[in-house]
């Protein structure tokens, strides 16, 4: 019998709630058996970068419909009982979803390899590395 199917998210949107639900996919994913990679690009990126000081990730600096800001919502989320995006990254961490990030995206955003967060082993390539891990019987989404 086959293995689980793998399950590849191209995450290019900068938009909090788009990033938050693909977390939330890859975790489920993830914690049902599934392999999972995760490649940023663009705005996305900013979910991975350090930030500007330890009480500001980068994911602070996503958008938001309505011009909410990123940070409202997830606080608004946890209380209840969703979980937030720190939260998130870190069971994409521990269920062992693989994070990659594009050269192109992390330029975009004004960064370089250096600015990413220490906590998660984060690849950084391009999307021909992304295309060639995943595979043919696997999903591919795009956020």
């Amino acid at each position: 019998m086959a293995g689980p199917r793998k399950l590849s998210l191209l995450i290019q949107s900068g938009d909090y709630g788009r990033l938050h639900y693909g977390l939330v996919t890859a975790s489920a994913a993830a914690a049902i058996g599934r392999p999972v990679c995760l490649f940023f690009t663009m705005q996305a990126c900013l979910a991975l970068v350090v930030g500007k000081s330890a009480d500001r990730p980068g994911w602070h600096d996503l958008h938001a419909e309505g011009g909410e800001k990123a940070a409202a919502i997830d606080g608004g989320y946890r209380a209840r009982g969703i979980a937030g995006f720190a939260e998130l990254l870190e069971a994409c961490r521990d269920l062992g979803v693989r994070f990659m990030v594009c050269e192109t995206g992390l330029l975009s955003i004004g960064a370089v390899a250096a600015d990413l967060r220490p906590d998660l082993d984060i690849e950084v390539g391009g999307v021909v590395a992304f295309l060639h891990q995943a595979e043919d019987s696997g999903d591919l989404l795009f956020i």
